[in-house]
């Protein structure tokens, strides 16, 4: 009973041995002002305000709560006042973060006390911990194996030296001044990223739809951020290769419905979304935040076919300019565009999904919706001719087979190769550029119409 008090007070002793370490630490990592700047290819820039206390001379600096993922090559300090009066000579990222298998081993060659559900307590100097049994030299002399599913306490003296509960930045700074100073220290992480995802809700007519967009931050990077500043940047950044951090696991997702959307600027060569309001980005959590606000624009639905891609089917295609004048205006981030329409019940259905890629104000975009189900195409060859050793002529035939109640025009995009030229045609088309040719092909509800055209090609 005794050896059991003991080895309890050891482990109380050791417990508050850890609180006091992370009482401290947190004085070290007292916050300020923070700023997240998350891009689309899965890093984030980290920018914390930080009040920190300096003593004239060399002094060591903790600062703690920093990303798992933290890239410590990238690392940048900066006193805001005092720039002149405090140097940084040598920086450390300490990650190796305490843990019951890295105590015990650092425990080896050294005195233990276990407790096992019975209350039975072995005390003794740890020789191994393999295979799930810890192997002790006990005092009275002789060895005891005591199997790791039976220990319900382990006890230590004290924490060993060299480890941190969290990730942490370790400074070595010469100062000319003592006294608190705010600094600013900023990097970059991995696994911290975004995406952007959009609804278009398309009207009874197919002549009108409303675009809400969304951003999903993805934190995975090792830190929570309380209250920070984002910023998200969208754009195709220049990246040097290097190896990153596995992915830290976590499947928590936070939804936020903005009361304003994000404000968007050009900047640089990309762009760049201010969120109105601070936002909590959680480790292991992804967080969704309104975008903009519903956007309503004309829309147009083609109906196009390309028989050297799909032999029978034409696609549906949505189509509209992202224009102020047209109701939109806004730089549109890459992202998934998944598309519904109101059935005659009044419940929304999916009709699609489309990859949006990064679109400025005033381009067009188009959005692939599906296959039409009530059209049907058909491609045929129907002659092959040789008019010289560098001259040849083909003809064909595309039907288009038109089973909607009402009339359709059907875009045909035709490609060819090398030096060609249509000679005759039974519709008009537009000569794209050098490999394509567009037909219009109007088709009546129930009917068929067949396009007729001759191709010449010819050797130079």
């Amino acid at each position: 009973m005794q050896k059991s008090l003991t080895a309890a007070k050891r482990y109380r002793q050791f417990l508050l041995g850890v609180s006091i370490f992370l009482s401290a630490a947190a004085v070290w990592g007292q916050k300020g002002d923070l700023t997240v700047t998350v891009y689309n290819d899965g890093r984030g820039l980290v920018k914390d305000v930080r009040e920190l206390n300096f003593k004239r001379g060399s002094d060591t600096v903790k600062i703690t709560d920093v990303a798992a993922s933290l890239d410590a090559t990238s690392v940048r300090f900066e006193p805001l006042t005092r720039k002149n009066e405090i140097d940084l000579l040598e920086q450390n990222f300490e990650f190796d973060l305490i843990g019951s298998d890295k105590l015990l081993n650092k425990y080896l060659d050294r005195n233990i006390d276990l407790v096992t559900k019975d209350q039975k307590t072995f005390s003794g100097k740890l020789l191994s911990y393999t295979g799930g049994q810890y192997v002790l030299s006990v005092p009275a002399g002789g060895i005891k194996v005591v199997n790791a599913s039976e220990v319900v306490n382990v006890s230590m003296p004290e924490l060993p030296s060299g480890f941190y509960t969290r990730p942490t930045l370790v400074w070595l700074f010469n100062s000319r001044y003592s006294g608190k100073e705010k600094c600013q220290v900023s990097y970059l992480t991995g696994n911290l990223g975004w995406h952007a995802e959009y609804v278009a809700l398309v009207n009874s007519t197919d002549d009108r739809l409303s675009l809400s967009g969304w951003v999903s931050v993805d934190n995975r990077s090792g830190a929570t951020y309380p209250n920070a500043k984002l910023k998200l940047v969208a754009g195709e950044l220049q990246r040097a290769r290097r190896p990153m951090p596995s992915n830290i696991q976590g499947d928590e997702m936070a939804l936020s419905r903005a009361a304003a959307p994000f404000e968007e600027k050009a900047f640089f060569e990309y762009h760049l979304y201010t969120l109105a309001f601070p936002t909590t980005l959680a480790n292991n959590q992804i967080k969704q935040v309104s975008l903009f606000d519903p956007a309503e624009t004309a829309v147009k639905k083609n109906f196009i076919y390309e028989p050297d891609r799909d032999a029978t089917k034409a696609s549906v295609v949505l189509e509209f300019k992202n224009s102020k004048e047209a109701g939109m205006g806004m730089a549109l981030p890459a992202g998934v565009v998944r598309m519904m329409k109101r059935d005659t019940d009044g419940s929304i259905e999916l009709i699609g999904e489309d990859n949006l890629g990064h679109t400025p104000k005033d381009e067009i975009v188009k959005l692939t919706v599906g296959k039409a189900f009530d059209i049907a195409c058909e491609q045929t060859q129907k002659d092959r001719r040789q008019i010289s050793n560098k001259i040849w002529e083909e003809d064909w035939e595309i039907s288009v087979r038109n089973h909607k109640t009402e009339p359709v025009t059907v875009r045909v995009i035709k490609r060819f190769y090398g030096y060609w030229d249509i000679t005759q045609t039974s519709h008009e088309f537009i000569k794209k550029d050098a490999s394509t040719a567009w037909f219009e092909i109007p088709v009546d509800k129930d009917q068929e119409t067949k396009l007729t055209f001759t191709v010449r090609y010819r050797n130079r």
